[in-house]
């Protein structure tokens, strides 16, 4: 396993940008990540008035994965998440689902113990830790990491968690891979515009999959699999989402598009990830017994 610091962060997915590392396919990452901050509040001291605006979402990277090429995919499971001993938490004017009831920032500070995050002395909220940016560069243009898009980026999917596996469309040969803003928990919507922010480590396998052609992010655990799409409103990401769902598995099995929109009505479910960014992330999930039955498989 290669071990990565954080001291080489990217602040956009960029398929310029030269890459910090380079490993064969198959190897195992463990990376340094800072919070989405960049580390800046330590304590009540410190005010979000005044931290470096420009060095906020980072992400540790990039890593050039040997064998990954345009047009094929990269996978990407997560071995492990590992979390620092403190999490930091914001809302403010014009920001998350509520910006319009304040008028200046609010940020509260917590403690990770005994696998919960400790709110005060009246609640503590079990531990559901996630990795908020994760991605490739993108074909085009550079997109900073406070956005997602089919390149990943600042997806905020709660799914994305240890065990889980994801799969990225790569723009660039190297696919140029890079994640930080990890959670210590985050509800699905990330009203308030964040989650418990926290700096650690995640461990990752990066595997090229050079015949593999995805249309966007998917995502496997142990019970489902499912896409994330994320574009302007809620509305239209969800309609994405199940609209490449329903391609993909007619693809690849030999159902009818009628049979597949009315089983996936029954069982698959569409959740919101996070709608406060500047583009809307959701993830459509199908129970992996329902693929297996009708003989889906990657």
């Amino acid at each position: 396993m290669i071990e990565l610091d954080d001291s080489k962060t990217l602040f956009a997915f960029d398929r310029d940008l030269e890459p910090v590392l380079r490993v064969p396919s198959g190897e195992t990452v463990r990376i340094r990540t800072k919070d989405c901050f960049g580390n800046q509040l330590q304590g009540p001291e410190d005010q979000l008035s005044e931290i470096d605006w420009d060095a906020i979402n980072p992400a540790t990277g990039p890593i050039f994965v040997e064998g990954a090429v345009a047009g094929g995919t990269l996978k990407v499971h997560i071995d492990n998440i590992e979390l620092d001993a403190q999490t930091s938490s914001c809302t403010g004017e014009d920001e998350g689902v509520c910006g319009n009831r304040f008028s200046d920032w609010a940020t509260h500070f917590c403690k990770v113990e005994d696998g919960k995050v400790v709110w005060d002395e009246r609640l503590s909220i079990p531990l559901a830790p996630m990795i908020g940016v994760i991605g490739v560069a993108p074909e085009g243009e550079p997109v900073n990491c406070g956005t997602p898009g089919k390149h990943g980026g600042n997806m905020d999917n709660t799914a994305i968690a240890a065990g889980a596996t994801l799969y990225f469309p790569v723009a660039v040969d190297g696919a140029l891979f890079g994640c930080g803003d990890m959670h210590a928990v985050m509800g699905d919507g990330e009203v308030s515009v964040s989650g418990a922010e926290v700096a650690g480590y995640a461990t990752v396998t990066l595997t090229a999959m050079p015949e593999l052609s995805v249309p966007n992010p998917l995502i496997e655990n142990d019970t489902h699999f499912g896409i994330i799409a994320s574009a302007e409103s809620l509305d239209k990401a969800a309609e994405l989402a199940v609209q490449q769902m329903v391609d993909l598995l007619a693809s690849r099995t030999n159902e009818s598009e009628a049979d597949l929109v009315m089983l996936l009505s029954l069982v698959a479910d569409v959740r919101v990830c996070q709608m406060v960014d500047p583009e809307k992330t959701v993830r459509f999930m199908v129970p992996k017994y329902v693929l297996d039955a009708i003989g889906f498989t990657l």
